[in-house]
C-alpha cells in the first residue's frame, strides 16, 4: 500500500488530527486548535452550517479550514441523500456556497476548491452512484496529493538554507513549515526555529512550536514585538512563512504583522522566503479582501479579558507585504521572484489551495 503522505508529521497535522468525516455518526470533527496543545478536543460537527461555523471561529486555521470543508461536503452529500435529484442538486449547491464563504479573504482558493467537490459530487449522481462514497474517496486522494505539492515546495526551499540555519517563522504554516524542517533535519542540516507567538490566537506559540518540537527541532517562542530585536542581534538566518494568498503581482497577504517582520528582514539583509502557489485567482492586489475580525477578539488573552470595559479593539487578521521586500516565492513548481509571477496565470491552480 502506498505510504500516507502525512507520515512522519506531527500528531498535529495527521490527516485525522486535522479533520475527519465520521460516516457511521455522519460527523465531521475538526481539531480545535485554539486550545491546543494544552487540551486536545475536537468539534462534532452535525451539519454543513456546523463546519463553516467552526471555519468562521478559528477551530482551525491555515490549511485546516480546506481539509474542514472537504469533508464538510462528504456530509452534504450524505444529509441530501433522501432528497430528490433535482433537490439534491440545489442543496449541494447551496451547501457548497455556505462552506466556501465561510471567510472572505481567502474565499476566492476556497470557491474553487468547493467547487470542483460539488463538481465530483453531481457528476456521481448524474453516473447513478453515492455521492458520499465517491467525494469521500476523492478527498482522500486530495489530501495526499496537497500535502505532496507542500513537500515538493519545501524541497525547493530546503535547498536554499545554510548547513547550520536559525528560522524565523510567522503565524502556522502548516505543512510548508513541518515539511520544511522534516527535510532540512533529513538532510543533516543543523536548523533550530524562532517561533512569533502570534496573538491573539497564539498559532505560532501553540501550533508551530508544537509541530516544531515534535520534529525534534530546537524551538524558542518570541512575542509579536521581538523580531527585528532578534534580526539586530544576528540571531536569525531566514524569515519563512506560508501566505493565504500570493498574488501575480508579487503581493503577499499573510498573518497579520508577516509586513512589519518583513520590513525588518529587508533592513537587516536577511532573505525572506514565502511558501505557496501564487493564486490565478488574483491577479492584483486590489482583488484581495482583507478580513477584519471582531475587535473585541484582541482585547482578551485564551479567553481571559486584557483590558478595561469601553476599551475598543481593532483585528484586521491579515497585512499586505509588498513584492520588493520578498526574496523569493517558493512553489512545488519551483522558486520565483516575486516580480515574475505571471507564469502562474496560464497553469493549472496546484492541489496546495
Amino acid at each position: 500500500a502506498r505510504t500516507k503522505m502525512d507520515a512522519g508529521l506531527p500528531f498535529l497535522l495527521q490527516y485525522a488530527n486535522v479533520a475527519r468525516y465520521d460516516g457511521a455518526e455522519a460527523t465531521v470533527s475538526i481539531l480545535d486548535r485554539r486550545c491546543y496543545p494544552a487540551r486536545t478536543e475536537f468539534v462534532v460537527c452535525k451539519t454543513v452550517e456546523d463546519v463553516a461555523h467552526a471555519v468562521r471561529d478559528m477551530v482551525t486555521q491555515s490549511l485546516g479550514p480546506f481539509m474542514a470543508v472537504a469533508h464538510g461536503m462528504v456530509l452534504a452529500a450524505h444529509l441530501a441523500k433522501k432528497l430528490s435529484t433535482t433537490e439534491r442538486k440545489a442543496t449541494l449547491e447551496k451547501d457548497a456556497y455556505t462552506l466556501s464563504h465561510a471567510r472572505p479573504t481567502t474565499s476566492a482558493s476556497m470557491q474553487r476548491h468547493v467547487n470542483k467537490l460539488l463538481e465530483v459530487a453531481l457528476e456521481a449522481i448524474a453516473d447513478g452512484q453515492d455521492p458520499e462514497d465517491v467525494v469521500h474517496k476523492y478527498v482522500i486522494r486530495w489530501q495526499d496529493i496537497s500535502y505532496e505539492a507542500a513537500k515538493k515546495s519545501a524541497e525547493n526551499v530546503v535547498k536554499l538554507l545554510p548547513q547550520t540555519c536559525r528560522i524565523l517563522t510567522q503565524c502556522f504554516a502548516d505543512t510548508y513549515i513541518a515539511f520544511t524542517l522534516l527535510l532540512a533535519k533529513q538532510a543533516g542540516k543543523n536548523v533550530s526555529i524562532y517561533c512569533t507567538e502570534t496573538r491573539p490566537y497564539l498559532q505560532g506559540a501553540r501550533l508551530t512550536a508544537s509541530c516544531a518540537q515534535d520534529l525534534g527541532i530546537p524551538t524558542t517562542v518570541i512575542t509579536d514585538n521581538m523580531p527585528a530585536y532578534v534580526m539586530s542581534r544576528g540571531m536569525v538566518d531566514v524569515f519563512i512563512c506560508a501566505a493565504d494568498v500570493i498574488t501575480l503581482d508579487g503581493y503577499v497577504c499573510n498573518k497579520i504583522g508577516t509586513f512589519q517582520i518583513a520590513l525588518a528582514a529587508h533592513y537587516h539583509k536577511i532573505p525572506f522566503y514565502c511558501m505557496r502557489e501564487p493564486s490565478p485567482l488574483h491577479p492584483t492586489m486590489d482583488s484581495v479582501h482583507v478580513e477584519e475580525r471582531d475587535g473585541t477578539e484582541s482585547l482578551q488573552f485564551m479567553g481571559i479579558r486584557t483590558t478595561k470595559q469601553g476599551v475598543k479593539g481593532f483585528y484586521p487578521a491579515f497585512d499586505i507585504t509588498p513584492p520588493h521586500l520578498v526574496s523569493a516565492v517558493i512553489s512545488c513548481r519551483g522558486v520565483f521572484s516575486p516580480f515574475n509571477l505571471q507564469s502562474f496565470s496560464t497553469l493549472t491552480p496546484d492541489p496546495v489551495i
